[in-house]
């Protein structure tokens, strides 16, 4: 399959329906994908430039679908918020971060586990506008996905294109996530800040 041009399809679909299900292993994809492509040949291995522009666009259709969703899911989505005190915390300090034009939380919860689905489902959720969402959603995509081909593509080189180096390059990808959830949780709530 990595060698078929389906790969894009199947990086695609899973890079855009991992915002609904945070379980999905789309970074594990992307990097192996890239595993392959440093290792291969060009006629059977992924175009690194096309994975990291297909994984990018995919994360970010993602982002739009769910903040779309959240957007018209109205009071039902607005009390399955308020139930969770969490849920209700990091809306409000996106809120807060878009309201100032801080929308790095944006990126950054892109690389944190289940990040990227409580900030595009919060944006919408609280009709943030598109306009000061989607960029924001764009870098972050874009990010995410250099990181993860870079990954792939460059543990291969240095560790050989075997499965010592693809673990790798996951476990870079879980340590980045770990980082990012950590400072997510860190970040000082705006009345805190003051």
């Amino acid at each position: 399959m990595i060698g078929s041009p389906w790969i894009y399809a199947v990086v695609a679909l899973s890079v855009l329906l991992d915002v609904f299900l945070p379980v999905l292993p789309s970074g594990v994809l992307v990097i192996t994908a890239a595993t392959a492509a440093a290792a291969g040949t060009a006629t059977d291995a992924p175009d690194i430039l096309v994975l990291t522009l297909c994984a990018a666009t995919a994360s970010v259709l993602g982002d739009l679908v769910a903040y779309r969703l959240a957007w018209r899911g109205g009071a039902r989505l607005d009390r399955a918020i308020a139930r969770s005190r969490r849920l209700k915390s990091a809306q409000e300090r996106l809120g807060a971060a878009l309201a100032r034009g801080g929308g790095a939380l944006v990126v950054l919860a892109r690389f944190a586990p289940a990040g990227r689905a409580v900030v595009s489902l919060g944006a919408g959720a609280a009709r943030h506008r598109a306009r000061d969402f989607l960029p924001w959603s764009a870098l972050a995509g874009l990010s995410w996905a250099a990181y993860s081909v870079a990954l792939g593509y460059f543990g291969a080189h240095w560790l050989g294109a075997t499965w010592l180096a693809t673990a790798v390059s996951v476990g870079a990808l879980f340590a980045a996530g770990a980082g990012a959830g950590y400072l997510m949780r860190r970040r000082p709530h705006p009345s805190e800040a003051s």
